[in-house]
C-alpha cells in the first residue's frame, strides 16, 4: 500500500512539473500553454489582411501595384524601383546594413521589409506615414531615394496605353494621379503577408510544425524574466506598433538619428524607433533601423547584455543573464516565424 502510495505521488509530481513546464505567465499576467492549438495562443493568429474603405482589394488593383512596384521607369533616372530596395530574392528588403537611393547614395536606414506592413497602424521607421497609401509615393518623391519628377511620371503613365488600360481596369472613372497610384501600390503590398510559418500552424493544432526547441524558445519569448520579447513584439504580428531606444551604439555617435523625435518631440522618443515584426526575421537580416545586427544571435546578444549606450534606452531594454542554451532556443524560435523562400511570379510591364 506505502509503494502505491509513493508511485501515486511521484506520478503527481511529474503531472505538476510537465504542467509548469509547459505553460509561461506573460507581461500581461496571462498563463500560455505551450500545447499546439490551446486556446491560449489563439491570440497569436494573424486575422484577414485589413484595407481601407475605397480601396477594396480586387486582382485588377493587385496586378496595377505589382506592375507599378516593379517598374524602374517611375524613378528618376528610370532605373530604379520600389522593388530595388523591396526585393522579395532579400526578404521583401535588400539585404544591406542600410538602403542605397538616387545614383547608389548610401542612406542613414535599413530597408524594412514589406511582410506584414499590412497590419500597421504607422509606416515607417518613425512612423511619419500612417497607412500604406500614405507611404506609397514618398520613395518617389524623396530626392535621395527614387527622385522622381512627379509631373513627368504622371504623364508617362497617362500616355502609356497599357497602363491607361490598367488603370481603367482597376479604378474605373478615376484619373491616373497620385491617389490612384498610392491606392494600387497599397494593393498589391497587402498581399506580402507571412501567414504560414512553423509557428502558425503549431497555434492551428500541428504538434510536429515547431521543435521541442523551438517552443521552449517561445517560452524565453514570452517569459518577463527571461527574454521579454513580448513586451513589445506582441501580438499576432509579433509588433506593439511603438517606438522604443533599444540603446544602439549608433544613438552614443555625434548628432544621432533621433527617430521618432523629429516627429513627435517627447524626450522619451529620443532615438526611439518603430518595433519590427519578428515573422520573416530569418529572410531579413541584417537588423534593427541602423543593420547593425548580422544575425539573429547577434540581435539576441545586443538585448542580453542590455543595450550598448543606456541613455534615453527604452525601461524594458535591461539586461538579460541568458544561458546559451536560452539564447539557442530563442533563435530556433524565431526562426519558426519565417518561411521558406517561394517563387514568385513577376509581371510584364507596359511597353
Amino acid at each position: 500500500m506505502k509503494y502505491r502510495t509513493v508511485v501515486a505521488a511521484v506520478a503527481a509530481l511529474s503531472a505538476f512539473a510537465a504542467t509548469a513546464a509547459d505553460s509561461v505567465v506573460d507581461h500581461n499576467g496571462q498563463t500560455v500553454v505551450l500545447e499546439a492549438g490551446h486556446a491560449s495562443l489563439q491570440g497569436w493568429k494573424l486575422p484577414a489582411v485589413p484595407y481601407p474603405e475605397g480601396n477594396e482589394p480586387t486582382p485588377a488593383r493587385v496586378e496595377l501595384g505589382k506592375k507599378l512596384f516593379f517598374d524602374p521607369r517611375l524613378s528618376g533616372d528610370g532605373n530604379m524601383s520600389c522593388a530595388s530596395c523591396h526585393n522579395p530574392l532579400f526578404g521583401w528588403s535588400d539585404g544591406l546594413p542600410t538602403a542605397k537611393g538616387s545614383k547608389s547614395q548610401v542612406l542613414g536606414r535599413a530597408t524594412p521589409t514589406v511582410y506584414n506592413t499590412a497590419y500597421n497602424s504607422l509606416q515607417m521607421w518613425d512612423g511619419r506615414k500612417r497607412s500604406l497609401e500614405d507611404q506609397a509615393l514618398g520613395p518617389m518623391e524623396a530626392n535621395v531615394e527614387m527622385n522622381a519628377d512627379m509631373k513627368k511620371l504622371f504623364a508617362f503613365l497617362n500616355g502609356n496605353a497599357g497602363y491607361r488600360e490598367a488603370f481603367a481596369a482597376a479604378y474605373p472613372g478615376q484619373e491616373i494621379g497620385a491617389e490612384t497610384v498610392a491606392k494600387a501600390i497599397a494593393s498589391f503590398e497587402r498581399t506580402v503577408v507571412s501567414t504560414d510559418s512553423p509557428f502558425d500552424r503549431w497555434v492551428a493544432g500541428d504538434r510536429k510544425a515547431m521543435t521541442p526547441e523551438q517552443v521552449k524558445g517561445f517560452a524565453v519569448f514570452l517569459d518577463p524574466k527571461k527574454g521579454n520579447c513580448a513586451v513589445c513584439h506582441s501580438g499576432a504580428n509579433f509588433t506593439d506598433n511603438g517606438f522604443h531606444n533599444l540603446g544602439l551604439a549608433s544613438f552614443g555617435k555625434d548628432n544621432p538619428d533621433l527617430g521618432r523625435y523629429a516627429q513627435k518631440p517627447l524626450a522619451v522618443l529620443k532615438g526611439a524607433f518603430k518595433t519590427p515584426t519578428v515573422r520573416e526575421a530569418a529572410n531579413t537580416a541584417p537588423f534593427f533601423h541602423d543593420g547593425s545586427a548580422t544575425t539573429l544571435m547577434d540581435v539576441v546578444e545586443h538585448y542580453d547584455r542590455g543595450g550598448e549606450v543606456r541613455t534615453n534606452v527604452s525601461k524594458d531594454v535591461r539586461p538579460l543573464g541568458l544561458t546559451v542554451q536560452e539564447k539557442r532556443e530563442l533563435v530556433a524560435f524565431m526562426e519558426a516565424l519565417s518561411t521558406p523562400p517561394r517563387a514568385f511570379q513577376m509581371s510584364a510591364l507596359p511597353r
